[in-house]
């Protein structure tokens, strides 16, 4: 039996087996670490979850299904030392990418069968 995408993405959210992808923001975002899923998810041999090897193959899917990427936005101190220190930690995030879909929200599990690819 082969699962939607919505589902398959949903089992790899809850198995904790994986370290490049997780639920955010109380369980309504999905945060992906870019070169890490590349490795971790995309690049598994034989055992392959999404049927790419290519990360923008992937995020394809995803807005195939009403996810829409989403923007971090960091609150700047006005001491030089901090914002240097903010900026590498904003630039460490770079690689991380955030997506949210109203109807994928951890709460309510149900809501993931109205996923549907547009």
């Amino acid at each position: 039996l082969s699962l939607r995408f919505p589902q398959k993405l949903w089992k790899m959210l809850e198995s904790g087996k994986f370290q490049s992808i997780w639920w955010t923001e109380g369980g309504k975002c999905v945060a992906i670490n870019k070169d890490l899923f590349e490795v971790e998810v995309l690049g598994r041999e034989g055992q392959q979850v999404f049927h790419t090897q290519k990360i923008k193959s992937f995020m394809r899917q995803l807005n195939a299904y009403g996810f829409t990427k989403m923007q971090r936005n960091f609150q700047r101190s006005a001491s030089l030392p901090e914002f240097l220190a903010e900026e590498a930690a904003a630039s460490a995030h770079s690689q991380i990418l955030y997506y949210y879909n109203p109807s994928f929200n951890r709460a309510h599990p149900w809501l993931s069968e109205t996923c549907k690819r547009r």
